[in-house]
């Protein structure tokens, strides 16, 4: 699958939060395609925004704290034949401006990208307010709109360029903390088309994320135990990989879903959605079990909120103890 070589072994691998990706992709954008525009709300370095400034001032607009008016703003620009890409935290967009992707981006189908940059608990010691873990599901939930979810830095770049050469919305997910770099250039990216990043028999985890990477070490530890863990990258929640959620399950006969959002609504939830039609099996769900996040360091609130391997091994042995 084009792995990082150090897969297994954390401390050699280069560690970059999701969000340099971002900043990546936007420059690499901005460089192939001059109707590449980019709107700040206030953020713009901790989003990454301002290195898309710094080569393409032109180019650059900031909004200033006014979410609902970024969104009116970007809409307006891909209605006149540019691709803004809006950039901010998730509590504020789409958390904030949820009627405006609504009914000015989603119903208009406008050539919109915009993101949720620190989503998730990785948010730390910013606490409940700014930790962004309802975002995949007030997304999700509106038509014409693709959501995605990468798993690390470079996977980050992949999406933001693949987002600004489709047509149509797309909302951009993407977190603060420094997490490993395991994918490489290499690693197949392709909008709404899992990966499987190991193959398995006994148990299939399908993550996005971070929890991506917590999911593969996992499947590492539990190999040792005897227990074959297949791990789907299912980066794209929307629209959902329906063959490749419904092969796996086939295949093993047991899920486990892995997300740093809320169980309810989230990633885990549009997998159900798909088996449940399709292929009933057991499944268990590691995420945000209806509760708000906690101020913290990030390492501290991935174990709290059960977020981390150790959690992951402990729901495919129990899992598997339900298939029939």
């Amino acid at each position: 699958m084009n792995l990082s070589k150090d897969l297994y072994n954390k401390e050699k691998l280069e560690q970059k939060p999701t969000r340099d990706g971002y900043g990546h992709g936007l420059v690499e954008l901005g460089k192939k395609n001059p109707n590449i525009v980019v709107l700040g709300a206030d953020l713009t370095g901790s989003t990454r925004c301002d290195w898309f400034e710094k080569e393409f001032p032109d180019r650059f607009i900031q909004i200033g704290i006014a979410e609902q008016n970024m969104m009116g703003v970007a809409v307006g620009l891909a209605l006149s034949g540019k691709i803004p890409f809006a950039s901010t935290y998730s509590v504020f967009c789409p958390g904030r401006n949820w009627d405006q992707i609504r009914v000015s981006v989603a119903y208009n189908k406008a050539n919109v990208k915009f993101t949720g940059a620190h989503a998730g608990i990785s948010v730390g010691p910013d606490g409940a307010t700014h930790q962004g873990l309802e975002d995949i599901a007030i997304t999700r939930c509106l038509p014409n709109l693709t959501v995605l979810a990468p798993c690390d830095m470079i996977e980050t770049k992949k999406a933001t360029i693949a987002a600004g050469e489709m047509e149509g919305p797309v909302y951009l997910r993407f977190a603060r903390e420094a997490t490993p770099i395991f994918t490489t250039e290499k690693t197949p990216f392709q909008i709404s088309k899992a990966e499987v990043f190991r193959e398995g028999k006994d148990v299939s985890i399908i993550a996005c994320g971070p929890t991506v990477y917590e999911a593969l070490l996992a499947a590492n530890d539990l190999e040792k135990e005897g227990i074959s863990v297949e791990v789907v990258n299912n980066h794209t929640i929307k629209p959902i990989d329906e063959k490749t959620i419904i092969e796996t399950a086939k295949k093993t006969g047991a899920v486990v879903t892995a997300e740093d959002h809320q169980v309810m609504g989230g990633m885990g939830s549009a997998v159900v959605e798909v088996l449940s039609k399709n292929h009933p099996v057991p499944v268990e769900m590691i995420g945000v079990q209806d509760r708000f996040g906690e101020s913290g360091q990030t390492d501290e609130l991935m174990k709290e909120f059960g977020l981390v391997a150790e959690n992951i091994k402990e729901a495919v042995k129990k899992v598997i103890k339900r298939k029939a």
